[in-house]
């Protein structure tokens, strides 16, 4: 590497990278000021604007029109000459960075519009490609071996499945339970929950994504044995499984496993669940590691947070080591649709054959048609992150992900979401951009470890597949160390490609024999699977689902109340009325946040008493939104419902929690809180990726916690007129029953609090409580959008989207509601992090054993039904009650994406 060339003058090689020495632009290695000089062809030349990390400046005059190249591919056109030196941005990074508050000098408008070359393939000149040259002899790793149909396992865990979103809960009690319990069985790696949100939507379009990625991790090689768990009638549950299993001929007799749906009792069905796992522990642990041939490595090629040097360092290095591995005969599998789009030149460069090609651009059409059909575009998939860090559109971010697949590589195969990989080679998998989802796809494909690059400082994980995360840069490495295994920016320091590749080639087959990544070691996974719902407009529930503008109306008017009842309950004093606690709330602003989120709160609820004054408990928000612009409809839901948590009463302070590249990222969060009036001050900071990684975010965590806590809240009394009160129904109400609530929502607006029914559910099929409340009204409709804050207390209706129970409390929850009184009949749902959920049914509904996971049954003279819902509410409120689901942890928390909730 060159030195400056004079004091205060750079040589273009001591500041900045051409990935190809024709392109016309360099990308900055670090942070460049204008008017900084760079000697380019042998000329000074002064930088126009800032040139952030990452970001690029033009080598060359461009003409007007003219195309602007990395890697030699176009990414945009110049709108007007551009002059050597002079910084290129669009419009949509100009935009990113002012909503991002970047202390820089920026131009005041864009100098180039995104650009992508139109690709054909012409069967008449097409060739195919020779086959990826064999390597021998082949290294060997020490692996499970499963069976020929199954393959070989890296690791060897008993995976605890929830089949639906519904089961998440259950699992993951059980696999906290369970935990420590296989830890004297030395060959078998851990007892994991592999928890999803989806599933349980009626006539979803990822039907088949779900059925095949629950079929792949059900014969994953790194499964010991599995527990597939469902409630029984979700659309997609354990029968429904089963016969996919047997129809698609996957080797299901091979796994050890058993399905089991919940009973009338979750104790019970924990118990029954725990003999189980527990009886698999011998004979999973009766599995050796063996020595077997690399040719038995598949390996999923994937990126998150990327940056402007994922292409350059990162990628090709990963790719370098797929290469190798596909040289051996193993497999490796890039996927990410979007992020490949506008690559095609490069990807199909060299391919295996005319229909593979076809496919390929088939799969990728496909994919665009199924984007604009949500009314969005692969457009939407680069984060305000991935802009921040250089990578402008969707073409660039394409081009820079395609270099996961080395240039003398062929393209094998194209197949679908979580399709099994049936041969040795290199796959492109359908996928949407979104890590985990991708992952989840990858790993039900057959993949059995993961090369996952990052530029931002991702901290993604799987739970029962090892991921090798390789970081882009120096700097960013030495930031993220403990959550990091290979510094791909040693390539970028000087370090040969060749070099750097053996290194990784070694560490992956130690990986594949036990060696664990610094992700297990963090103990930190996620699994999410495709998320994509309906997109037509149907009847579900009786109601006719419509595209509706966001209601914000005066609360409706309800007929008095047949009898009077009271309450007075002990509160505490909080600017926004008396609330029952007052709990410290680290609010992830993403997915990929999450994790990390729920681990600082487990950690600050175990030091409770040391740090926790004035505090209740600390409670986390896991969801699966915020990383990338899935539909216009998508962001207008998660943002309101982040922004509710964050300011309800109930919550003492409120820490956000940013992972760092995703779109819903702190600054977002600042400037939507200033917007609502809120002091900033009481509010909380933290990044995984800026602060440095998980270990060190956690330590920010709990010493932020630790000054806030400095004295308990006022008390104080709360009554009816007070409370501010949630309502649901998820199964059918007797008309008494209907009536009831209808008497305990009369008299909570009669008193001058407020009410917030759940627009879905059986509330409204029931005469007994709409006569009651009501009268007798043609239709009901929302008065507030999904996860909005009434501005008048009163009756109101909040538009739920979808029926799911979770989706449904969580955004009654937004809505600043006291606690959420749920009838469900004799089927309870999960309970939720924050906003207690009271579930009620009445005796003549639910069995004996399935009244002990309730809250309340009603019995005797339903006379006396509204008092007994008022004497729990406050036990509840004078922390006499804990609800049932709080206590034994079956809980829940997911935002809504509607109907047409797509991912990108």
């Amino acid at each position: 590497m060159k030195g400056l060339a004079m004091p205060g003058v750079h040589s273009l090689e001591s500041i900045a990278r051409l990935p190809m020495p024709a392109d016309n632009v360099a990308i900055a290695v670090r942070r460049l000021e204008a008017g900084e000089t760079v000697i380019i062809d042998g000329r000074a030349v002064p930088l126009s604007h800032t040139v952030l990390e990452g970001h690029r400046f033009a080598v060359r005059r461009i003409e007007a029109g003219e195309p602007l190249l990395s890697w030699q591919l176009p990414f945009g056109a110049a709108l007007r000459p551009i002059e050597p030196g002079e910084y290129v941005c669009n419009e949509r990074t100009l935009q990113s960075l002012r909503n991002r508050s970047v202390q820089a000098q920026l131009p005041d408008s864009a100098n180039f519009s995104d650009y992508r070359s139109a690709y054909t393939l012409d069967p008449a000149t097409f060739r195919p490609a020779p086959p990826t040259p064999r390597l021998t002899p082949a290294p060997t790793f020490a692996g499970f071996w499963r069976s020929p149909a199954r393959g070989a396992g890296t690791r060897n865990y008993i995976v605890l499945l929830g089949t639906s979103s519904i089961t998440g809960g259950f699992v993951r009690v059980l696999a906290e339970r369970l935990k420590d319990a296989a830890s004297a069985c030395a060959n078998i790696d851990g007892v994991v929950a592999a928890a999803h949100t989806e599933g349980s939507v009626p006539n979803a379009n990822n039907r088949l994504h779900v059925l095949r990625t629950l079929a792949g991790f059900m014969v994953h090689p790194n499964v010991g044995a599995i527990l597939a768990v469902d409630a029984g009638w979700e659309p997609i549950n354990n029968a429904a499984l089963q016969a996919f299993l047997s129809e698609q001929g996957y080797p299901l007799d091979e796994t050890l496993h058993a399905f089991l749906s919940l009973g009338p009792s979750f104790e019970e069905t924990l118990a029954q669940a725990e003999r189980i796992v527990r009886g698999w522990f011998e004979p999973v642990n009766a599995f050796q590691r063996t020595s077997i041939p690399a040719a038995h490595l598949k390996v999923a090629l994937q990126c998150g947070g990327s940056d402007a040097f994922s292409g350059v360092s990162a990628n090709p290095l990963i790719g370098w080591a797929a290469h190798r591995i596909v040289g051996y005969g193993g497999c490796a599998n890039i996927a990410e649709t979007p992020e490949l789009i506008g690559a095609e030149t490069y990807m199909l460069a060299r391919v295996r054959d005319l229909e593979t090609a076809q496919r390929y651009l088939a799969i990728r059409d496909r994919f665009i048609a199924y984007a604009a059909a949500h009314g969005t575009s692969a457009e939407g998939n680069p984060s305000d992150g991935n802009k921040l860090r250089g990578l402008y559109n969707i073409t660039l971010k394409s081009i820079g992900a395609a270099m996961k697949k080395h240039p003398d590589t062929r393209l094998d195969y194209a197949i679908d979401y979580s399709e099994r990989m049936a041969a040795p080679g290199f796959y492109f998998m359908d996928s949407p951009g979104l890590d985990l989802e991708s992952v989840a796809g990858q790993v039900a494909a057959g993949c059995n470890l993961i090369y996952f690059t990052t530029g931002n400082g991702s901290v993604t994980n799987f739970p029962f597949v090892p991921t090798i995360k390789v970081v882009t840069t120096t700097p960013r490495f030495e930031l993220l160390s403990r959550d990091m295994d290979v510094n791909a920016g040693a390539y970028l320091d000087g370090t040969p490609m060749d070099a750097l590749g053996e290194t990784l080639l070694d560490l992956t087959l130690r990986v594949a024999s036990g060696e664990r990544t610094a992700g297990e070691r963090a103990g930190h996974a996620q699994v999410q699977i495709w998320r994509n719902w309906r997109q037509s407009i149907e009847s579900v529930n009786g109601r006719t689902q419509t595209k509706k503008t966001s209601p914000e109306g005066a609360p409706l008017a309800v007929k008095a109340a047949e009898r009077r009842l009271a309450l007075r309950y002990p509160a505490l004093e909080t600017p926004d009325g008396p609330a029952f606690e007052q709990v410290g709330l680290i609010l992830p602003t993403s997915l990929c946040a999450a994790q990390p989120a729920q681990l600082a709160a487990h950690r600050l609820n175990r030091r409770l008493a040391t740090i926790g004054l004035g505090f209740s408990r600390f409670v986390a928000l896991p969801h699966t939104e915020g990383c990338s612009d899935a539909t216009g409809e998508a962001i207008t839901m998660s943002a309101p419902t982040l922004l509710g948590y964050a300011t309800h009463r109930m919550v003492g302070r409120c820490l956000l929690l940013e992972h760092g590249c995703e779109v819903v990222h702190n600054d977002f969060m600042r400037r939507k809180l200033s917007e609502l009036g809120y002091d900033l001050n009481r509010f909380g900071w933290a990044s995984v990726q800026l602060d440095g990684g998980i270990a060190a975010v956690l330590d920010k965590i709990e010493a932020w916690f630790a000054a806030c806590a400095n004295g308990a809240p006022t008390p104080t009394e709360g009554s009816l007129a007070t409370l501010r009160l949630g309502l649901m129904a998820t199964a059918p109400l007797s008309p008494e029953t209907g009536r009831t609530l209808a008497m305990v929502a009369a008299n909570v607006v009669d008193a001058g609090g407020l009410v917030l029914a759940a627009e879905s559910g059986y509330l409204w099929q029931c005469a007994g409580f709409v006569d009651t409340l009501l009268g007798a009204p043609e239709t009901v409709q929302p008065t507030i959008a999904y996860a909005h804050r009434p501005h008048r207390p009163g009756f109101h209706v909040m538009a739920t989207p979808t029926d799911h129970p979770v989706e449904i409390v969580t955004g009654l929850g937004a809505a600043g509601v006291d606690l959420v009184l749920a009838y469900v009949g004799g089927h309870p749902t999960p309970g939720h992090p924050l906003t207690p959920v009271l579930e009620l049914a009445t005796a003549a509904d639910c069995p004996p054993e399935t009244a002990t996971d309730l809250d309340l049954v009603l019995t005797n003279d339903p006379s006396t039904w509204p008092e007994q819902i008022l004497e729990r509410i406050g036990e509840l409120a004078a922390h006499r009650y804990v609800p049932r689901h709080m206590r034994i942890g079956n809980i829940d928390f997911q935002i809504t994406r509607g109907l047409m909730g797509i991912s990108l």
